[in-house]
């Protein structure tokens, strides 16, 4: 049987008070059972001796305070002696109590311990679908964020205790329990949640693989059917991971890798790509698109090798700058310092049309491309950023593209996530060709403009859609999507929204669907627009009053006090 914290707390308490409350009751019993032996003379002046009640009574309140009297009758002089004695003990038994008491509170395992047992009420009392996040570094604040900015809910595990304090530092609009402790131990992410029925994901967004591949293995062992989310960095730990049925793996330099090659294979799949999957209320800054040539990579780590298998994908040459060359006799390498001109110059940068700085050092990209730039002012950079406190600097020097890995799985958790079914259009605009996407590309931002929308997707069943479940059920019911997407405070307005993508229940799927698609139950649509459209077609689908009114233009009384009296006054109508 699991023990919970508060027991847990119980029973630490309890060996940590063990001796103080046995000196205590030790001191208690033996100052009773003494008081009862002591002799006394009763009212009448003749020997007596207190009861074990008047005895341990007066022992009670003797411990306490002293100073209530003697009780029931005046003390002997042997009488007053004990008791002179029992005040002294008592005194030494509650000094030492009291710091036993307070070395308990500075212990740092019970501090624990109550912090835990605060956490999983916190966790327990949550009544909303909530996340469970591993890890307050730059990519658990971007997401914590997000899913703030969202209206979901979060739950944070960091072992890092300064980090996990900037979780309060930071404004959210609800409270976010976190808690200074190892996720990749099992029954602490079961005290955060994993097994709650109502934690809906899991991120492992740690800087240790193999922390993160421990989250997962919890993940896929007490809570099954939970979507888990884990960062990586090196290829055996993903491998790792995928062996045990982590379904989602985020490589940031691969996945950076990927988009590479399809900026440069698609440029307008892969402007579309970064605008979809924004953090939610920022702006998107359109770059030019990285052009074929020759190519320098200043820094051959796991980024630099994401980013020479991206351009080897292409077919595009490259020439590799690293202080350490690797033998390999398939590439050109430069050894050097890629900060000097030297190098550079060696390495062709003359002639290049595109620089990757990607070192692990923020000083030594930035040196990179500003003397790169400084012997070819035509250059496309990629800029690698390690730190965020050093965005100011990157945001300065203006790089056609900055790579933050924090940011590329934010933005890759979030789609996950949230909109299950913008992953699916995603994969299948970078099989399109790259006209298609920069039509939809153009019609949309030159309709919500570059600030990221808010994407969402929307199932049609009686939980998600009771308004217009009722409606299909009906016999001969229909629902086209145009009809659907009406202002339901104008009906002859549209929303600001458009559907990118609709899937039927059987797994056929279509893009871009239009304005007289019928509608069926158990249909999935993507959706994307302002945040507004999001909340009016929330009230559309799920409100029959406004269902009825998009579709025919009715304005039917809300209430049913007010649809009575709107029946009484059609009636009255039609008797006259």
């Amino acid at each position: 049987m699991a023990v919970t914290p508060q027991q847990g707390l119980f029973f630490l308490v309890l060996r940590r008070m063990r001796a103080p409350l046995i000196a205590l009751i030790l001191i208690l019993a033996v100052s009773t059972v003494g008081l009862t032996l002591a002799p006394g003379v009763d009212v009448d002046g003749q020997p007596s001796r207190l009861s074990f009640f008047h005895a341990f009574y007066f022992i009670s309140y003797t411990a306490t305070t002293i100073g209530f009297g003697e009780i029931p009758v005046t003390f002997s002089d042997q009488q007053r002696l004990w008791v002179i004695v029992c005040i002294y003990l008592s005194v030494v038994g509650w000094a030492y109590a009291f710091s036993a008491v307070l070395a308990l509170f500075q212990d740092a395992a019970f501090l624990g311990a109550v912090r835990s047992e605060r956490f999983a009420g916190k966790v327990g009392r949550i009544r909303e679908p909530f996340y469970l996040i591993c890890g307050y570094g730059e990519t658990g604040r971007l997401i914590c964020r997000a899913l703030d900015h969202l209206g979901l809910r979060a739950v944070v595990l960091e072992k890092d205790p300064g980090k996990a304090g900037d979780v309060e530092l930071h404004e959210y609009l609800a409270d976010i329990p976190v808690l200074a402790a190892d996720a990749s131990q099992p029954e602490i992410l079961r005290i955060a949640g994993l097994t709650n029925p109502r934690c809906k994901g899991v991120m492992a967004l740690t800087n240790d693989d193999q922390a993160n591949l421990a989250i997962a293995i919890s993940a896929r062992l007490l809570a099954p059917k939970l979507p888990a989310l884990c960062r990586v960095e090196h290829p055996d730990s993903a491998a790792n991971m995928a062996s045990f049925g982590t379904r989602h793996i985020i490589n940031p330099f691969a996945r950076f890798g990927e988009y590479l090659a399809l900026a440069l294979r698609a440029p307008a799949a892969y402007h579309l790509l970064t605008w979809l999957t924004g953090v939610p209320g920022t702006t998107i800054r359109r770059h030019r698109d990285p052009p074929r040539g020759p190519w320098v990579l200043c820094g051959y780590g796991s980024f630099g090798a994401a980013m020479v298998e991206a351009l080897d994908r292409e077919a595009l040459p490259v020439t590799i700058i690293d202080r350490h060359p690797a033998r390999d006799l398939t590439r050109t390498w430069i050894e050097g310092d890629a900060t000097g001109a030297q190098a550079l110059t060696g390495a062709g940068i003359g002639q290049a049309v595109g620089i990757v700085a990607g070192t692990a050092n923020d000083v030594d990209n930035l040196s990179v491309v500003v003397t790169a730039r400084e012997l070819n002012p035509r250059l496309f950079t990629v800029l690698r950023q390690n730190n965020f406190a050093n965005r100011a600097l990157f945001e300065a020097f203006d790089s056609d593209v900055t790579v933050v890995s924090s940011e590329i799985i934010a933005h890759e958790c979030l789609a996950i996530l949230t909109t299950p079914l913008l992953d699916l259009f995603l994969q299948e605009i970078q099989h399109r060709e790259d006209a298609w996407s920069r039509e939809i590309l153009d019609a949309l931002t030159g309709r919500f403009d570059w600030v990221v929308p808010a994407v969402w997707s929307l199932r049609f069943n009686l939980p998600q859609t009771p308004a217009v479940h009722r409606h299909l059920m009906q016999p001969g019911s229909r629902m086209d999507l145009g009809t659907l997407l009406r202002d339901p405070h104008d009906r002859y307005s549209a929303l600001p929204c458009a559907a990118l993508l609709l899937r039927r229940e059987g797994g056929t799927a279509e893009m871009l669907p239009g304005a007289d698609t019928q509608i069926q139950l158990g249909d999935e649509l993507l959706l994307v627009g302002r945040p507004r459209a999001q909340r009016d077609l929330a009230l559309t689908v799920e409100n029959a009053n406004t269902l009825i009114y998009v579709q025919t233009g009715t304005d039917l009384p809300g209430g049913w006090l007010w649809q009575w009296l709107a029946r009484r006054r059609k009636s009255a109508e039609q008797s006259r």
